[in-house]
Order: structure tokens, then sequence, then C-alpha cells
């Protein structure tokens, strides 16, 4: 059989959307198969294993949860500032809570990743990956601060996204708010 790319796609989404819902326990190749509506055994001519379908499911969520080469260009030619990079940290909270399903799998992935070594290995090689795109452009862009920073806003971006998707601490404070505080505590 000849695999496109568009059934793969098709596939990978049809895998976050039974991540999301069921967590990673329901995600098997048959229920990848039933989501997308496609015979069974599509799954697996796609993704063989476990391993190689969760691999697509990394792939396919860092693809719908990167920023759009529109949006990059869009800041490309600003002035570094500290607005300018709160900017890009609203931006990237806002894909995370647009995209709840996207994000949730992403969640489970991690999570899984407790109990799974092989799992943390991917998901620490993924995010490693994300993280130095994530510097590379911070460093392009002449914004403050650096890797630790960067790391930091990492971190208070997935509590904040957690928050938000979950049970918000405090519903009544704009997201925006709450990251132009960050980037203010954490920019020098």
């Amino acid at each position: 059989m000849v695999k496109n790319e568009a059934r793969r796609h098709a596939l990978s989404d049809a895998g976050i959307a039974v991540l999301a819902r069921e967590g990673s326990r329901g995600l098997t190749h048959r229920a990848v198969d039933a989501e997308a509506g496609v015979p069974v055994g599509t799954t697996t001519n796609y993704f063989r294993s476990r391993e190689s379908l969760i691999t697509g499911l990394f792939d396919r969520i860092g693809t719908r949860l990167a920023p759009t080469p529109a949006d990059l260009a869009a800041r490309a030619g600003l002035q570094p500032s500290r607005e300018l990079f709160a900017d890009y940290v609203r931006d990237i909270v806002r894909r995370l809570t647009a995209q709840r399903e996207v994000t949730l799998a992403l969640y489970e992935l991690r999570l899984e990743a407790v109990r799974r070594p092989e799992l943390a290995r991917m998901l620490g090689d993924w995010q490693r990956t994300g993280l130095e795109a994530d510097i590379a452009f911070h460093e392009a862009a002449g914004l403050p601060g650096g890797r630790r920073e960067i790391a930091l806003f990492h971190y208070a971006i997935e509590g904040l996204v957690l928050d938000r998707l979950v049970s918000p601490i405090d519903p009544d404070t704009p997201t925006d708010e709450v990251v132009d505080a960050l980037v203010a505590g954490l920019l020098p």
C-alpha cells in the first residue's frame, strides 16, 4: 500500500483525539482506526508499533502547535523588546489553549512518560528540540534573556496552560495579564 501524508496526518489527528479523550491506555491502533473512520488495520499500515504511533503523534503535535510562518514573519522585523517577547509568549499560550485537544494529548504523553522510560527518552528528545527552536528564535530576534529565562518561561507556561485547560485558580484574571506579569518578573 502506498502511504500518503494526508492519510498519515489524518490518522495522527485521530490518535490525538483518542489520546485526549481516553488517555494513554485508550490509545490503540483499533481505537485510532475507529476514530478516523477507516478500516481496521489501516493505522497499523502507517504505524507498525505503539512506539511508532506515539512518535507520529509527537511529530503531529509539534506541527499543529508550531507558530505559522506568518506569525514568525510578523515579528521578524520588529525591534527586540520585552513587549515583543510578551507578544510571543501570549501567542504560545494562545496556540496551546486554542488547540485544547492537542495540548491535552501532549500532557497525556508527558504523564505516560513517567511510567515508561522509553517514552520519557522520546519526550525528552522532542522537548529539547522545541527548546532549542525557541532559543534560536529568541536569539535571532535579539530578545532579552537567554537559555535560563526561556526554560523558566516553559515551566511557567506549562503551569498556566494546565490551569486554564483544567480549572483556573483565578478565572477572572485574563490570561494575557498573567503572561505580562510573568514576562515582567522573569526578564531582566
